[in-house]
């Protein structure tokens, strides 16, 4: 399934703690928006890794599913991707 995850976490450790997380199972499209591809097991893998970071009185985290038909019809305008800011750059 696709879905797109969507979160606001109030402390910056646990905020790079789950992106690490949604990171293993998705692609960063925004700051704080990621998509993701995955079945039930991998989807209930991820939400329980991130359920063990969050603090549910601070934090948030939404999960967007796309049907197939949703998710053929995406529209970008401008930058489709964001540049991930956590990855390492090398300037030559």
């Amino acid at each position: 399934m696709h879905m797109i995850v969507a979160y606001d976490i109030a402390d910056p450790k646990r905020l790079n703690k789950v992106a690490r997380v949604i990171k293993d199972y998705g692609l960063r499209v925004q700051k704080s928006i990621f998509e993701v591809a995955v079945n039930n097991a991998l989807f209930d893998e991820m939400k329980s890794r991130i359920e063990k970071i969050i603090e549910p009185l601070e934090d948030g985290v939404k999960y967007f599913p796309l049907c197939e038909k949703c998710y053929g019809t995406i529209e970008i305008i401008g930058q489709g991707i964001l540049i991930d800011p956590d990855e390492e750059y090398y300037i030559l």
